[in-house]
């Protein structure tokens, strides 16, 4: 499925957000079964957001963490996973609805964001999902621009 017209809305984060979740070993393939296996160990909790986190590796792979919002003080503790701030600030994002279609398509819509030079290239590429129609591609804007 190809992707519609990218348009790049700006997007504040007002707080940190605790998340938590495993490493994907096998990028790409992978995604999908670490989801999974993340959302099968956990009770189910209304409303929760998934997210996906990636950032280059220093030997130039993409390390991909599949991961949950933290809906409670020490969730992530209990679970015995492993926790990721995704910070506050002002992010630039790309909404994909009917995103389960066009998987495909996400890599070309950060590849995009990251030509864009008000991005800070120092922090992750963040996929949250809000639910299984809408995912929002974020990047975090650089506060010097």
């Amino acid at each position: 499925m190809i992707m519609e017209k990218i348009v790049f809305e700006k997007l504040n984060f007002p707080d940190d957000l605790k998340v938590f979740g495993r490493h994907v070993k096998s990028f790409p393939n992978g995604i999908g079964e670490a989801f999974d296996a993340l959302i099968e160990r956990m009770p189910p909790v209304p409303k929760r957001s998934y997210f996906g986190i990636s950032e280059m590796a220093t030997n130039g792979d993409i390390l991909y963490y599949a991961a949950a919002e933290e809906t409670f003080e020490g969730e992530a503790g209990q679970y015995g996973f492993d926790i990721y701030i995704v910070k506050h600030g002002e992010y630039l994002t790309v909404t994909v609805n009917d995103w389960r279609k066009k998987t495909a398509c996400i890599k070309d819509v950060f590849e995009a964001m990251l030509d864009d030079v008000r991005i800070d290239k120092e922090n992750p590429c963040i996929e949250w999902y809000k639910n299984d129609d809408e995912m929002v591609c974020m990047v975090r804007l650089n506060n010097k621009t």
